[in-house]
């Protein structure tokens, strides 16, 4: 390989260490899980990743739902869903 090419590799391979890396507890406010931890506490409380895509007006009312309710958007939108869902 090049020169070059072997920087490129070296650089590559930091970005993905820094990526994967959490931030400090000093950062965070609190101490933050890993994926894989939070992963894994997520599905022994039952919950399933739902990508869903939304427009802007939408996720702005949720939004302020959310604070109003000083609920996070995922229970929010939790209950919302299983309110529509009910009747």
């Amino acid at each position: 390989m090049k020169r070059t090419d072997l920087e490129k590799n070296k650089a590559l391979k930091i970005m993905g260490k820094m990526k994967a890396a959490t931030p400090p507890a000093r950062f965070a406010g609190e101490t933050v899980l890993d994926r894989r931890e939070q992963r894994r506490l997520d599905q022994a409380a039952g919950l399933v990743s739902f990508p869903v895509k939304l427009t802007q007006p939408v996720i702005d009312a949720l939004n302020a739902r959310a604070a109003a309710d000083g609920v996070s958007m995922n229970e929010l939108v939790n209950r919302l869903l299983g309110q529509a869902l009910e009747q």
